[in-house]
């Protein structure tokens, strides 16, 4: 968050470094809660686009993917990949195909 700028988000985020799926795509998020996430991923986004993407997490009773719909609120250039900060609209927790 920049100096000066308010906070917007509704829930805390948690740095944490979780495989990211976005169709072909695939990146690493940087944060995340329950209301939104961050993530580096290859492609092009725009704000206000609406996406569907997963998150893998590892959980002591298998591997969960965190299927999400939502809308991109901003994106950041980096290298050859782009930062993009969701803002989630649905989510369903389901257990990885084996």
């Amino acid at each position: 968050m920049k100096l000066g700028q308010a906070e917007r988000r509704k829930d805390r985020r948690v740095e944490t470094e979780l495989p990211v799926f976005l169709g072909n795509a695939r990146g690493i998020t940087r944060d995340m809660s329950p209301s939104g996430a961050f993530f580096w991923i290859s492609g092009r986004y725009a704000v206000g686009e609406s996406v569907s993407f997963s998150m893998e997490m590892k959980t002591a009773g298998g591997t969960m993917m965190w299927k999400c719909r939502g809308n991109v609120v901003r994106t950041e250039p980096r290298d050859n990949d782009i930062g993009v900060a969701v803002r989630i609209t649905e989510s369903a927790m389901e257990r990885a195909a084996a």
